[in-house]
């Protein structure tokens, strides 16, 4: 796959990953949207290019996934569950 073809392809992986995270799991990200968006972006774009050449001889199909993956761990860095639990729908009422 050509360079150009494949910035474009994390381009994309970064868009759906930071939009897909902020549809399903809103309550974890209370921060600007544009940052979760921006660190899906930027961490697609690194984690891609580096899978790309640091295994340079696999398919490009291994190098996609393993961008999903990589940004899908990065952009969790900035989720925070402590305020969801306590703003959020996760919140356990207890019974008197």
């Amino acid at each position: 796959m050509p360079l150009p073809v494949a910035a474009i392809v994390f381009v994309l992986i970064g868009l759906l990953v930071g939009f897909g995270v902020l549809a399903v799991l809103p309550e974890y990200y209370p921060m600007a949207r544009g940052l979760t968006v921006g660190t899906a972006l930027v961490s697609a774009q690194l984690s891609g290019l580096i899978t790309r050449y640091a295994l340079n001889t696999v398919t490009p199909v291994v190098c996609v996934v393993l961008t999903v993956l990589c940004t899908g761990l990065l952009v969790s860095v900035l989720a925070r569950p402590d305020q969801a639990a306590r703003h959020g729908s996760h919140r356990r009422h207890r019974s008197a």
